[in-house]
């Protein structure tokens, strides 16, 4: 048997997910599974996702405290951090807005402490970027949260200039609940939310389905949708000046197409 080598031997070559783009580092809950999912469906080939976990005991402001007190938090952040990644996030809306946004901000510097070199940003820093890319003033929010978490996201949004002009949530304390709300029903409560003055929608929760029906709630409702999972994804790509978004998954990503999928070219 002859065997192929040279050009002949290439064309058998499959992709493997090698980055070419970017390498992005994520900090995300032990019992969560949409966050990463959602980045892995909205990254262009040549962008790799690279994930740690911490445990999160339940979705309350007690279980968050119990968290963002771990350890663990820190030793995740090392781990991940050790890779050759070109930015790390934190993936946990809710544990990040709850104390604050001077909180929010100290812990984006911790952890660019615990994995020197490597720019840092948390899910509720992205969100309120992606909030002024879209020019959003007053916003509608849509969370699967809690009571007292829900209310939380209302100021911290309002804290930060979004007035929070209609809201709901669904009152859901477990993690893995979270993500077995369908998209069917992510869709209704989003439309639910919305409000006639509304300049955006932000839906809230890493662990909440919502990249798949985000460009059908723009159709829809005519405005920027935001949600915590991919304004996560888009700020990690605007902080490493990465092109490396696939289209279909809002207007927020018109700046960070990657070439291959309709973007600007490197």
């Amino acid at each position: 048997m002859t065997a192929i080598t040279g050009e002949e031997a290439r064309k058998g070559f499959r992709y493997d997910g090698y980055a070419t783009l970017g390498r992005l580092g994520l900090i995300y809950i032990a019992s969560s599974i949409v966050m990463d999912a959602e980045w892995a469906a909205m990254a262009a080939p040549g962008l790799s996702i690279h994930t740690t976990r911490v445990r999160l005991p339940k979705v309350t402001l007690e279980g968050i405290d119990q968290m963002m007190n771990a350890p663990e938090l820190e030793q995740s952040a090392r781990l991940v951090g050790s890779a050759p990644i070109d930015v790390l996030c934190f993936g946990g809306t809710s544990a990040s807005f709850v104390y604050g946004t001077a909180y929010d901000k100290a812990l984006i510097g911790r952890m660019e402490g615990w994995a020197p070199g490597v720019k840092a940003t948390t899910a509720s820093t992205a969100s309120l970027a992606a909030l002024k890319e879209v020019k959003a003033g007053p916003v509608a929010l849509a969370t699967p949260y809690v009571d007292a978490i829900h209310q939380r996201a209302i100021n911290f949004l309002e804290s930060n200039g979004h007035k929070v002009l209609n809201s709901g949530n669904l009152g859901i304390d477990e993690d893995w609940a979270l993500a077995e709300v369908p998209l069917e029903k992510v869709f209704d409560h989003v439309v639910a939310c919305d409000h006639p003055d509304a300049t955006a929608i932000f839906i809230s929760c890493t662990n909440f389905r919502s990249a798949g029906v985000i460009e059908a709630l723009e159709t829809a409702l005519g405005k920027p949708v935001i949600s915590a999972v991919q304004a996560s994804f888009w700020h990690c790509l605007e902080v490493a000046g990465i092109d490396g978004a696939r289209p279909g998954y809002g207007r927020l990503f018109d700046r960070r197409l990657a070439a291959a999928e309709g973007g600007p070219a490197s």
